[in-house]
């Protein structure tokens, strides 16, 4: 419903990778952005294989992005919903559109992903606090594999590797611009009380005391 807050991800059919290069993350990147618009969609896929980062007026986005980052295998999307039933519609777009992509370049048919797409809605005042940390974190699989179950060995390198990861929001969040166009930054620091510095310092705190054992998947 209008102003819920979901988390979106899925994952590719037989845990297989669905981001094979940067062309591919880039592409999703920019879908999150071309595809979050209650406008048919026609010339984007002209302009996808650009860094093409356009803002929009908000009244013609389906979703507000909060957060979002991007795996081998899976994506995570944060999303506030801006009228009922638009985040099924935004995720069919986004998830139906790089389908196609994908499979066109691949000379494949066929699923890419596993299933339905979740869409997780956030109730719990503990679940919407951690979640955009947890989101964004999610690229620490490449630094230290075992992270959720054991926790953060060192989190200052920890963060270093994340702040200098270029297929998530985090970049955007602490005040680098990446794709800056995707997340509503504002609406972002607005629902969570902070701002570009704040933010910085409890993503910091986050990992420094996160001792592992939670899954937000689910």
């Amino acid at each position: 419903m209008k102003g819920d807050i979901f988390h979106i991800l899925n994952r590719g059919v037989d845990k297989r990778k669905i981001f094979l290069n940067n062309k591919d993350y880039l592409r999703f990147a920019n879908n999150l952005n071309g595809f979050n618009t209650v406008k048919n969609v026609r010339s984007y896929s002209e302009r996808c294989n650009k860094n093409v980062d356009v803002a929009r007026p908000l009244n013609e986005e389906l979703v507000d992005v909060l957060c979002w980052s991007l795996m081998s295998n899976h994506p995570h999307i944060l999303v506030l919903e801006k009228d009922d039933s638009n985040t099924g519609k935004f995720s069919r777009k986004v998830f139906d559109g790089y389908t196609k992509y994908f499979n066109k370049i691949n000379d494949r048919s066929g699923v890419l992903f596993q299933g339905r797409t979740k869409i997780i809605p956030i109730h719990k005042d503990s679940h919407f606090l951690w979640i955009p940390f947890y989101i964004m974190a999610n690229p620490l699989d490449l630094f230290q594999s075992n992270w959720r179950e054991n926790g953060i060995k060192n989190p200052k390198k920890a963060f270093e590797f994340l702040i200098n990861y270029k297929w998530s929001s985090l970049q955007d969040l602490i005040g680098k611009d990446n794709f800056p166009n995707i997340v509503n930054k504002k609406l972002f620091y607005e629902l969570y009380n902070t701002n570009e510095k704040d933010f910085k310092r409890e993503f910091i705190q986050w990992l420094e005391e996160f001792k592992g054992g939670y899954n937000f998947d689910e």
